[in-house]
């Protein structure tokens, strides 16, 4: 027997049926999303947010640099020759909450991977370097101390800047504070506290702060990295620089005992004030915030009362106003909400003649 052939009429309809199911399935090839890309390249001078991030790149020849703003707070950056080039993920304003990070980074010359920051009144330019390249930073400067802190020892220096680029102008003038590790290393945790107490016994007083990036910066040199950063939950640390080479700079101490504590428990949260620098005639304080309840806070108020004449001069990670004796802080943007049994903290310089007794705290949270 013959095969039987199909009529026309079943071929046409089979050959109707395959071309929907080709339609039909190109269709869905279509309307499947592609996965987002929501990395943005940056070779060009900005700063801004990204992820919940602050970022910053600047560059005096940007052609030769670009960094790469990738998820949450991670970034990558490449330089080739670059004159000089600085970048990175951090926060506006920057404050003493220890940041953590981890990642690569890679150096053919003179560079630095450290938390970097400013402040204004005054300004200044302060930079914690855990790793760097051929060149260490400090060369020239004058040593003022050193602290332990997060597994290493940092020494101390400061140096003055003419006429050079800063957040306020191309030719100003301005002070900057280093911290620079002596067992290099490229990820980790950085107990900011620890420095900003450090660099205020010995003299050196930070400002109104200004934006904190984990930053790449080259000069003169090529490389590349990739850092992702976050606040982190504290590590080992070392209250107070150890005087080497010479006289220490900072003043006489004063009577008053550093590291006196003192706390507060209002609606919801706890206030505990600790003195962690004091130099007779003003000193740094720290104050830690404890959510005490069972669900995360949206934001928290501590109410400092003192007893004599402290007039606070600079604060970080809050917003303040002072009213005689009585100072009013309010959580940050980035740390208001704390979760349940969980704590955050905010810094302060002040002023004082007299005793320098520890103020009585209130807590309320919103």
């Amino acid at each position: 027997m013959k095969p039987i052939r199909p009529t026309r009429g079943g071929r046409l309809s089979r050959l109707v049926s395959k071309a929907r199911i080709l339609v039909v399935a190109l269709a869905a090839v279509l309307v499947i999303p592609a996965v987002a890309n929501a990395d943005t390249t940056i070779s060009s001078n900005s700063t801004g947010t990204n992820n919940g991030y602050f970022y910053s790149f600047w560059s005096q020849n940007s052609g030769q640099a670009s960094m790469t703003l990738g998820a949450g707070g991670q970034y990558s950056t490449t330089w080739n020759n670059v004159t000089n080039f600085v970048a990175g993920k951090g926060w506006n304003p920057g404050g003493t909450d220890p940041v953590t990070y981890s990642g690569t980074w890679n150096c053919n010359g003179n560079c630095y991977l450290s938390l970097y920051g400013w402040t204004t009144n005054p300004l200044i330019e302060y930079y914690i370097v855990d790793n760097y390249g051929n060149y260490n930073p400090s060369s020239g400067a004058t040593k003022l101390g050193s602290v332990v802190s997060d597994g290493s020892t940092y020494d101390l220096y400061s140096t003055q800047r003419t006429n050079a680029p800063s957040i306020e102008g191309d030719s100003t003038n301005f002070t900057q504070f280093w911290a620079i590790r002596q067992a290099k290393r490229t990820g980790g945790t950085i107990t900011v506290s620890t420095f900003f107490n450090a660099w205020a016994k010995a003299g050196l007083n930070l400002g109104t702060p200004n934006y904190q990036i984990l930053a790449t910066e080259g000069y003169g040199s090529s490389g590349s990295s990739n850092i992702t950063v976050s606040h982190g939950t504290g590590g080992t640390t070392s209250p107070s620089p150890s005087p080497t080479g010479g006289t220490s700079p900072s003043p006489s101490p004063s009577p008053s005992p550093s590291g006196s504590t003192g706390g507060g428990t209002g609606s919801g949260c706890t206030a505990t004030f600790t003195n962690a620098s004091d130099w007779g005639s003003g000193y740094t304080g720290a104050v830690t915030v404890k959510n005490n309840g069972s669900t995360a806070t949206n934001s928290w108020r501590v109410t400092m009362t003192y007893a004599g004449n402290q007039t606070i001069t600079s604060l970080w990670s809050g917003t303040y106003t002072q009213s005689g004796k009585v100072v009013t802080v309010d959580s940050a943007a980035y740390n208001g909400a704390i979760p349940a049994g969980g704590t955050t903290s905010f810094g302060f310089n002040a002023n004082y003649s007299g005793t320098n007794a520890a103020p009585t705290l209130a807590c309320t949270t919103g």
